[in-house]
């Protein structure tokens, strides 16, 4: 896909010991991978490490590094993984920690786009997934927004995946999602 021009995000969420992720890390800029992320579970020196080790790849770690994922688990799912307060809360807290370990920003459900953008400003990367086109099946996202309401809401990069993939006709509805957003 590089080779045909496409830009790649490896989205396995890297999660271990601060010396693995940054390994993890170079391996990945060294393959010529775009954007990347690391979870904010593993905590801020993780993520320092991770952005450090971006940084030592000469012309990746600006569009290298630019995730790292707050989750968009339900209250329950929160709550069984000893998780206080609301997703919102839990988002806003992990995002901050990303922020101030020196990362590009997060991948957040397009619902917490508004609240992200207002507390951490605009330059913060917010990469959402769970956008679906207006009647799609929402499948395993709990927490979802139409393309539309998700920019209108503060989201950079819209994360689209099986109301594209999984269509009769792809191109039939990218061009749709196109003429929403235009």
């Amino acid at each position: 896909m590089q080779g045909r021009g496409f830009d790649i995000f490896l989205d396995l969420k890297f999660h271990d010991i601060p010396n693995t992720v940054a390994r993890a890390c170079e391996a990945a800029a060294d393959l010529g991978v775009w954007m990347l992320n690391v979870h904010t579970l593993g905590g801020r020196r993780m993520m320092s490490v991770a952005r450090e080790a971006l940084e030592r790849r000469p012309g990746r770690a600006a569009a290298a590094d630019r995730g790292d994922h707050p989750d968009q688990h339900g209250a329950a799912i929160l709550a069984e993984v000893g998780l206080a307060g609301s997703p919102a809360d839990n988002v806003a807290r992990l995002a901050g920690l990303a922020q101030a370990a020196g990362l590009d920003g997060v991948v957040c459900s397009p619902q917490e786009s508004r609240l992200l953008s207002d507390q951490l400003g605009s330059g913060f990367v917010l990469v959402t997934p769970g956008v679906r086109p207006a009647g799609s099946a929402s499948d395993d996202q709990q927490r979802i927004m139409t393309p539309a309401d998700a920019l209108a809401a503060g989201s950079h990069y819209l994360v689209i995946g099986r109301p594209i993939t999984q269509a009769e006709d792809p191109v039939a509805v990218l061009e749709a999602i196109n003429r929403e957003l235009a």
